[in-house]
This record gives C-alpha cells, sequence and structure tokens, in this order.
C-alpha cells in the first residue's frame, strides 16, 4: 500500500503523534502501527492476573490465608486505579517512551527537573527489571512443578530453576529482538488466552468442584503461616501484620500498567489511546482477577492439604486442579497458565526494552544502548541488557527462601514510586501541569486523586519492605530495602559525585516549551512567550515605568 492509498484520517493522526513526539525534541525512530486495543493488551498483559496470583498464592495462602486475600484485592484494586488514573493524565499529557522518568523532568521546576528525571527513571528501571524478573521466574518455577506432576522422582533445585529461567529469558529476548512484526499477533493471542481463555478455565474449575466453601471461608476465614519453626508474625507482632504484608499478593498482580505509556511512542493517537490504556487495563484486570480468585477460593477441597508442600505437588493452584479435574485435566489446565505467564513476561521485557532505550536517548544509561536496529526496528541492545540484569536479579534465589516474593516486592515498590514521583510533583506545581494537559483532563478533580495516589504509594514502600518469615535469619530476610536502598543512595550518589554536571533529562527548551503551553515546532513561539512571561513578573516592563 502506497502512502497516497492510506486513508487521510489515519493519515493526518500519523502525523499529529509525530508533530507531538517532535514537540519533544525527539523524531519518530519506532514503528508506530499500534492501536488502542494493542495498547491496552500490552498492559493487560503484563498486569495478568493469572501470573500473579498463581506464582504468588502460596505466599497470599500463608499471609493471611482466604480472607486476606480476597478483602485485600477489593481494597488494592481501588487504591490502584487512583493511581491509574491519576497517571493517565500525565501519560495524555506526555506521551513519550520515556514513561515516568519524562513525565518527572517535564513537570518540576527547571532547576530540579534533571534531578527528578533521574531519580525517577532509575526507580522505574529497577521497578521494570524486577518485574521482568518476577515473571519469567515464576514461570521457572512452574514448569518443573508441572514436570514432577507425572515424574515424581524428578527433584528440582535452585539451580536447575535458574537453568530454566534462563532459557525462558532467552526466548522473550529473542522473540523481542528479531519478531517485532509478530509481537501485535501474540499480543492479541496474549489477550484471548487472558480473557476467554482463563474465564473458560475459572468456569470449568467452578462447576467441577466436587464442593464449595462457603463465604465465611473465603471472605473470614484468616490463617497465619509466617512462622518457621517459630511462632508466626500474628503472634509475634499483631494480626494487622500479616494484613497488611499479605496485600502483596494483590499490589504485585496490580502492576506494570506503565507499559501503555512506554508503547506510546509505537501508538496511534497516543494523546488519548495511551491513557485509556492504562485505566482499561487496571479496571479490567481488577474486575477480572477478582472473578478467578474466586474462582480458585470457592473451589479448594481441603485447606489443610493445598497449603502442605508435601502433597500439594509444589503449587496450591495445581493442588486445587488435581482435587477437580484428576492430574491429567489439572495439567492442561496448568499448561494454559503457564502459556499465559510466557507470554506476560514476554511483554514485560518489551516494556522493560522500551523504558531502557528512552533513558539512554537522554543518557540517564550509557548512549550505547539507544540504537534501534534498521532491519528489525526493534531497540535491541536494550532488550539483551533487560535479559541480563532481569537474570542478575533472581540470583540471590541460589541461597535464598524468600528471593522470589522479595523480587515481587522490589518491583511492586520500585515501579511505584517511580509512578508516585510524577504525581506529586505534578501535585505540587500544579499550574504548569495545567497548561500541558491532554484530551484525558480530569480538571477539579485532579488533586484529589492525585492525593490519594501518592498517600497510597508511600503506604505500600513502608509495608513490602518489613519482613514476612519468622525468625528473621539470612535465609529468610526480605532484602527489598537493600535492593530499593541501592537504587535511592546509589543514585543519590551518582548524582552528587558526577551525573549533575552532565546529566540534562530532557532538552531544557522542551522541558519550558511544554510548562508554558507553546508549540516548540511554531518558529519564535517559545521566545515570545518567554518575553511575556518575563514582562508580567516584572510588572509590565517599562510601560508600567
Amino acid at each position: 500500500m502506497s502512502p497516497n492509498d492510506v486513508p487521510s484520517s489515519e493519515r493526518r493522526a500519523s502525523i499529529s503523534d509525530e508533530n507531538r513526539l517532535a514537540q519533544f525534541g525527539y523524531k519518530q525512530e519506532l514503528k508506530r502501527d499500534w492501536g488502542l486495543s494493542h495498547n491496552f493488551g500490552v498492559s493487560f498483559s503484563i498486569i495478568s492476573v493469572i501470573t500473579g496470583l498463581t506464582t504468588l498464592f502460596t505466599y497470599g495462602l500463608n499471609t493471611g490465608g482466604p480472607a486476606v486475600m480476597s478483602i485485600s484485592w477489593i481494597v488494592v484494586s481501588f487504591f490502584t486505579m487512583m493511581v491509574a488514573i491519576a497517571m493517565a493524565e500525565i501519560v495524555s499529557a506526555i506521551p513519550t517512551s520515556g514513561g515516568p522518568y519524562f513525565w518527572a523532568a517535564m513537570l518540576a521546576p527547571p532547576q530540579h527537573s534533571p534531578f527528578a528525571a533521574w531519580m525517577t527513571g532509575w526507580f522505574n528501571l529497577l521497578g521494570q527489571v524486577a518485574v521482568t524478573t518476577g515473571i519469567s521466574f515464576g514461570l521457572a518455577n512452574l514448569i518443573p512443578t508441572a514436570v514432577a506432576v507425572k515424574n515424581p522422582d524428578y527433584e528440582s533445585t535452585p539451580a536447575k530453576t535458574v537453568g530454566i529461567y534462563a532459557a525462558v529469558l532467552v526466548s522473550h529476548a529473542l522473540v523481542n529482538s528479531f519478531g517485532v512484526h509478530a509481537l501485535r499477533f501474540l499480543n492479541n493471542a496474549s489477550i484471548i488466552l487472558h480473557s476467554a481463555g482463563i474465564t473458560a478455565l475459572c468456569i470449568a474449575v467452578l462447576a467441577k468442584a466436587p464442593s464449595h466453601q462457603p463465604g465465611s471461608f473465603v471472605f473470614g476465614y484468616f490463617y497465619d503461616g509466617t512462622g518457621l519453626d517459630a511462632p508466626g508474625w500474628s503472634d509475634r507482632a499483631s494480626v494487622g501484620y500479616v494484613v497488611v504484608c499479605g496485600a502483596l499478593l494483590s499490589q504485585y498482580t496490580l502492576t506494570g500498567f506503565d507499559a501503555s505509556a512506554h508503547l506510546s511512542e509505537e501508538t496511534k493517537n497516543a494523546s488519548w489511546s495511551a491513557p485509556i490504556g492504562v485505566v482499561s487495563s487496571v479496571g479490567f484486570s481488577a474486575l477480572f482477577g477478582f472473578f478467578v480468585l474466586m474462582a480458585l477460593l470457592f473451589s479448594i477441597q481441603n485447606f489443610d492439604d493445598v497449603i502442605n508442600t508435601e502433597v500439594n505437588y509444589g503449587s496450591p493452584v495445581l493442588k486445587i486442579f488435581v482435587d477437580v479435574f484428576g492430574e491429567d485435566g489439572a495439567l492442561a489446565l496448568f499448561t494454559l497458565i503457564m502459556v499465559c505467564v510466557w507470554h506476560c513476561g514476554l511483554f514485560s521485557m518489551t516494556s522493560n526494552s522500551r523504558m531502557m532505550f528512552a533513558f539512554a536517548r537522554d543518557r540517564g544509561i550509557p548512549h550505547f544502548f539507544h540504537q534501534v536496529d534498521t532491519r528489525f526496528r526493534s531497540p535491541i541492545r536494550t532488550v539483551w541488557l533487560a535479559a541480563t540484569l532481569s537474570f542478575i536479579l533472581a540470583l540471590p534465589s541460589l541461597g535464598s527462601s524468600v528471593a522470589f516474593s522479595a523480587a515481587t516486592s522490589i518491583a511492586t515498590i520500585g515501579l511505584y514510586i517511580s509512578y508516585g514521583l510524577p504525581i506529586l510533583i505534578g501535585l505540587i506545581w500544579q499550574k504548569p501541569f495545567e497548561a500541558m494537559k491532554g484530551p484525558f483532563n480530569l480538571k477539579g478533580l485532579s488533586r484529589p486523586i492525585a492525593g490519594i495516589a501518592c498517600a497510597w504509594i508511600m503506604a505500600i514502600t513502608v509495608v513490602f519492605c518489613l519482613p514476612t518469615s519468622n525468625p528473621v535469619t539470612d535465609q529468610t530476610l526480605n532484602y527489598t530495602v537493600v535492593a530499593v536502598g541501592i537504587i535511592a543512595v546509589g543514585a543519590t550518589l551518582a548524582w552528587v559525585i558526577s551525573a549533575r554536571k552532565w546529566f540534562t533529562g530532557p532538552a531544557a527548551e522542551v522541558a519550558e516549551a511544554m510548562r508554558l503551553g507553546v508549540d516548540l515546532m511554531e518558529p519564535g513561539a517559545l521566545e515570545e512567550k518567554e518575553k511575556h512571561v518575563g514582562a508580567k513578573e516584572i510588572g509590565a516592563g517599562p510601560a508600567s515605568e
């Protein structure tokens, strides 16, 4: 199809998207052929409620049990939606691959803009890497679990799991490097698998289950399995301590929706499609996830067997399936889940690589990584950087029994801090933000929603650094605070020592144009606006004299 054959409305939209990107000081390098459904699909696939629920189901059952799992899902869904809505307003104003770090730079006052971009970028990078780790390492644990069903003599070891994990990462990196044209079709397949496929699975489980638990069990049964050869945290601290820690299952699952922002430079009509992708992916995932969670909890046949690792095949979800369908049927359903988790990890790496590509473009990480392969139209260098860093982050699992839950905490905290910083900056410096807003505009609700979002993020940042196994030893330490602390202290020291001298973030004139609400593509517009603003600031200039 020649350019002249493209519908005029589509051509106008494409030109508008490219001009908008040019206003930010960037040229169109990535192929812009994603629509609203694709943009939604990526975030929906990365949120992947079946991934979070399956890989953290053991954690949820032992950290509060069914009551905490069900009630926390409702509470966490509400506050996560507040974060998503606040984020969507910013995405609409600033639709670029950089996402949170670029937003922070645009919204902060000029003197603080580079530092805001630097810190937000590093937290977002940490969260992105940890999310990919949590998803793909979770799959690496599910695969030997499935193998052992028909091969009871098979013994999984941490080394074997890490080997499987490496293979999973390589498969994701290969597709993201050389199959970028196939990503749209895999995205469509992922949407079908995660929606129709998992819906059918849940209906089948509910319909075939020999018996169902009462509502009093699903919403009222509290269980504390946090004690390892010692009393649980409900005895050592309080029931409330276990409740707030147990919310990690819900919060980690509803994470990664910034992917819609990172894919905005590949999305048509991004100022509208990207924010709708953010909000709709969270809303649909919250409702759909609640249905999945209810299906699993109501279908538990014997709670003691489900939490007993000696008889639950190493996975409580698999045990529920076996009790309902037998081993063969359970393996079929478990395979569907593993395929969904694979797609989730694939698109997590897609989002991760785009964030790193944008950060390298502004020299937040070495500029070497800012390159798009001209043949495959993919940022191949950042794809493999993402795979490498994700692999390194999982290595503590070789010597720690809580490494996986720590990785999920790191992902949750890292990402939500990076979401919260630009929201907080826009809340504090509201007036410049007003000049930038796009078609998704909250108007009078903007500040209240932003305030709720920031308060929630501050709360979970503290909670998910707390230890969740008692006693606390070198094997059970929640090293989330270590990883997050290293990024916070390391990025700050790097800024003080070196980065403040050379890292400017997005171009200064771009940031200034955005704050003043002018089109940088219009010759002389910025200078004229600055003169006008300057004259007002000194009392209308000489005329007042």
